[in-house]
């Protein structure tokens, strides 16, 4: 009867220690409202990590940049340095997650990603399938030319009528084409590079971008310059703007939220211009 017992005993004595070895990845903290904050393991991002300034691929770490996941080349840019603080807020590590543009969506709520932190404006139409985060950048819409041409003193976007125009595949810049009366809209390319080169080539007059990619391309070539219109696209802010998709539903929103007011615009600027430097196609 006493080797049942202590069989029974050795027994549940190893149930306790594996329960609690089955969470050595993750612990919980209380928050202050006294609810519980789950931290530790892996917060995986999705991302192109081809659109800079904001995301792009490298061969090694320097400049902050973080390994992709099951690849041998590395993320860099400004999102992959916004994730790095989201991550260390949360208390997990950062894991980055290529893939095309296409698949982020679906790989977000299929769970394969805990989050999109890729350059992704939170359109009302995205709106409907994912949350996104309060905005961690903000921007507005630029004409990317060559120095010398005949549009570079353009004030409003009318003052491209005529003009060959076009933007990136997939994305809002392209819609807000249309409202340009008379503009020649080429087909959506795929992405700034093959813009770069249309544009060199003059097989473009011009192309619409986020500000950040007007600096990149001034800054690649000294043939490119950008105009900044008075008289603009008629856009919604969440069209010029970034924010962290994440699952309907997603308890840690608030928490990302919170992560992301604590980083000072100031500190969200020099980030930026720091990757428009380091950014592969300004070296």
């Amino acid at each position: 009867m006493k080797r049942k017992w202590l069989l029974f005993m050795l027994a549940a004595m190893t149930a306790i220690v594996l329960a609690a070895c089955g969470t050595g990845d993750k612990d919980e903290k209380t928050t202050g409202d006294g609810s519980k904050e789950e931290t530790g393991g892996e917060f995986r991002i999705g991302m192109e990590a081809g659109y800079p300034p904001f995301n792009w691929t490298q061969q090694d770490d320097a400049n902050g940049a973080v390994k992709i996941a099951d690849n041998a080349e590395y993320a860099g840019g400004y999102d992959v340095q916004m994730a790095k603080k989201i991550a260390e807020g949360l208390g997990k590590k950062l894991v980055v997650v290529k893939m095309e543009w296409d698949g982020l969506v679906p790989a977000l709520q299929s769970k394969k990603i805990d989050a999109i932190v890729a350059g992704m404006s939170p359109t009302e139409e995205r709106k409907q399938t994912i949350d996104f985060t309060e905005n961690y950048y903000t921007s507005d819409f630029v004409m990317v030319i060559k120095k010398g041409s005949k549009y570079e003193n353009a004030k409003s976007i009318q003052d491209f009528s005529g003009a060959k125009v076009t933007s990136q595949l997939n994305t809002s810049n392209y819609n807000v084409i249309d409202q340009i009366k008379g503009v020649e809209k080429q087909t959506a390319m795929e992405n700034f590079s093959a813009m770069r080169v249309a544009l060199e080539a003059g097989k473009i007059d011009g192309y619409v971008a986020e500000r950040p990619e007007g600096i990149s391309a001034a800054a690649a070539n000294d043939k490119f310059t950008f105009v900044s219109f008075e008289e603009g696209f008629d856009t919604d802010i969440s069209n010029t703007s970034i924010a962290v998709g994440l699952r309907k539903g997603d308890a840690s929103l608030d928490k990302i939220n919170e992560i992301l007011k604590g980083i000072s615009e100031d500190d969200r600027q020099k980030i930026m211009e720091e990757a428009i430097l380091q950014q592969p196609a300004a070296q």
